[in-house]
């Protein structure tokens, strides 16, 4: 895949100058960054920047995701999007519940094994949401509504509710909705992948 590549000791200014020169913003971008220190005391730092396009990602994303699918005996469709650096790959095939798994677990398997794929090409973890269908969106809207039920609980009873375990993504989900509440605060608690959401009355 390639890479635009940049070098220079101050990390912001490298980036800002790669960004004008490839006409791109950050948005549209995967940015991998490596340091290292040169000098007698080693106190001289020089930063190799490496642009991609989310586009390119994305394409090599679908071209991996075939040959896995084919392995799978699975053909399928893909609708792509990018939004806020991250890419949204959508998948329609005749074999929905064999991509989505039980409770949702060989998709989320996919994903894993394509950032993990992506990583050892680029040198950074993307941002992916893999989807069949509606099926995570239906999942998000969920997500969403009880969020705002046991919100407003909380704001009826005066008293804090511990959410079920969810990943890093699902939580900034919640955490999102709950942040428009502005007498609640919310907290992540617990370790990976036990890690939860507690929404408590925000104190004066």
């Amino acid at each position: 895949m390639k890479a635009e590549v940049f070098t220079g000791k101050n990390l912001e200014e490298l980036k800002s100058e790669a960004f004008e020169k490839l006409g791109l913003n950050e948005n549209e971008c995967l940015v991998s960054v490596k340091s290292t220190k040169s000098g007698l005391f080693k106190t001289k730092e020089e930063y190799e920047v490496k642009i991609f396009k989310l586009t390119d990602i994305a394409e090599e994303i679908k071209n991996y995701l075939s040959e896995l699918l084919t392995n799978m005996t699975i053909e399928a469709n893909f609708e792509t999007k990018i939004r806020e650096q991250q890419i949204n790959i959508k998948m329609y095939s005749d074999k929905n519940n064999i991509l989505i798994g039980r409770d949702g677990k060989t998709l989320k398997a996919l994903q894993t094994v394509i950032r993990q794929h992506i990583y050892q090409l680029v040198g950074a973890y993307p941002y992916i949401l893999l989807d069949v269908e509606n099926y995570k969106e239906k999942k998000i809207k969920n997500l969403e509504f009880l969020t705002k039920k046991l919100a407003k609980e909380v704001l009826r009873t005066k008293q804090p509710i511990k959410m079920d375990d969810m990943n890093s993504y699902e939580r900034r989900i919640a955490h999102n909705v709950l942040a428009k509440f502005d007498n609640l605060t919310s907290t992540s608690e617990g370790e990976e992948p036990n890690r939860h959401i507690v929404i408590k009355i925000k104190e004066d």
